[in-house]
């Protein structure tokens, strides 16, 4: 009987880290968690597939059961292209096509950068242009099941922040930038979050988020060690790290001026901290540290090579930096304190990922780097995926999937 509870508990324990699908940016709560093991180091050779997409662009693949999920776009028209394939094969089930205008956007960015989100029967998905705001839902064979247009979006970088789910939501960050407005487009209207109803679109909550500048931040779930109710986590240049009730986007606790400049990264929650990053192309980058609770307390902030844009990952006591310009620490989770800081690259827009006991980020110019995850550096590996990426990867029933400008590449654990 001991032994049956015992197996029952491991695997109770592991079906969550072992069976989830990857639904979101960074997949289950935006961790960039994965129990699989896989080689440090590939080549073609080793490809499972290797598939042109229709279209360019940075948003990363999502997957539920064998479908793989994705945008496309193009530059010159800003078409946008919602994309599935056979995650085993990456045959393409069904491309659909939607006709739009161009606008104004940063040169590193996309008409394809936000990551979609996924669950078993829908694929939920969002893009801006300078008139609308397009928020919409497709089930899996890619016919429309609601649609909502959330007016203007004003943005002199584009539209860039990604869908995740909670419960029968799903929950949008739809910040406005107000400090860089185009003369020619008006007063833009005022930002917010907003929760609408997975199966209808309709609407459960909205959050406003005046004054603040625009922040790309997807939100995760904090889950208070007392056992209080779930909180949606994230970050903006108004109310800093803050955190709302998911339920009905009522305010808990915020931290304002702490988020002093974009934040383009997501938060991460960890070792009972939540860590929010903010900066700017110019620098001036930091991440931040704080104890959650009615009354945040700033643990510690780390200014030297600190991320704007790629998202930090924790794993085992350790947080793993990926500096824009290329520089890579690892620090302690609990203090900040560096254990190593290497530069590894010429620079990373993508997001590391920590995958059984390596770190993985692909650079802006195609590498896709493996670092061991240990407060001892070892670079791993370095392999060369043909083509510039902004893209983070996605990790699946044991294979990863990496996206660079124009291409899926994908590889099983057991290439060697």
């Amino acid at each position: 009987m001991r032994f049956l509870l015992a197996a029952t508990l491991i695997a109770s324990i592991q079906a969550p880290i072992l069976g989830q699908e990857w639904t979101r940016f960074r997949g289950p709560n935006g961790a960039g968690q994965s129990e699989s093991i896989f080689p440090a180091k590939f080549n073609p050779a080793n490809y499972a597939w290797k598939k042109k997409l229709p279209g360019a662009g940075h948003s990363s693949p999502v997957l539920w059961g064998n479908k793989l999920f994705v945008l496309g776009s193009d530059r010159k028209t800003a078409t946008r292209m919602v994309i599935c394939m056979d995650a085993k094969s990456g045959a393409e089930h069904w491309a659909k096509v939607y006709l739009s205008e161009t606008h104004k956007l940063h040169s590193r960015s996309s008409y394809a950068s936000c990551t979609p989100a996924v669950d078993e029967q829908r694929v939920y998905l969002a893009w801006s242009t300078h008139r609308t705001t397009t928020f919409m839902a497709l089930d899996h064979d890619g016919e429309e099941v609601w649609k909502l247009d959330l007016g203007r979006w004003v943005g002199s970088h584009g539209f860039g922040t990604s869908p995740m789910l909670y419960k029968d939501t799903v929950i949008l960050h739809n910040s406005l930038q107000v400090d860089q407005l185009d003369p020619d487009q008006g007063e833009p209207g005022e930002g917010f979050m907003l929760a609408v109803d997975r199966k209808s679109g309709k609407e459960i909550w909205r959050s406003p988020r005046p004054g603040a500048r625009v922040c790309y931040s997807v939100p995760a779930i904090y889950q208070p060690p007392d056992g209080g109710a779930e909180q949606l986590i994230c970050c903006d240049t108004k109310e800093g790290i803050f955190s709302l009730n998911p339920l009905n986007g009522e305010l808990n606790w915020k931290t304002e001026g702490l988020i002093k400049m974009r934040s383009v990264s997501s938060p991460v929650i960890a070792g009972g901290l939540i860590l929010g990053s903010t900066g700017s192309g110019g620098g001036g980058n930091y991440v931040v540290a704080i104890r959650p609770g009615n009354k945040p307390e700033i643990a510690y902030q780390i200014r030297q090579s600190a991320p704007y844009v790629p998202t930090p990952v924790a794993y085992n006591g350790l947080l793993f930096l990926f500096f824009d310009k290329g520089v890579v620490s690892c620090v302690d989770l609990s203090t900040g304190s560096v254990y190593w800081r290497e530069r590894l690259s010429e620079g990373f827009s993508g997001s590391p990922i920590r995958v059984g006991d390596k770190v993985y980020c692909i650079s802006d110019v195609g590498e896709l780097i493996c670092v061991a995850a240990s407060k001892q550096f070892k670079m791993l590996g370095e392999s060369n995926l043909g083509e510039p990426s902004r893209s983070t990867p996605a990790v699946h029933k044991g294979r990863m999937y990496m996206r660079t400008n124009s291409h899926l590449i994908c590889v099983d654990q057991s290439s060697s």
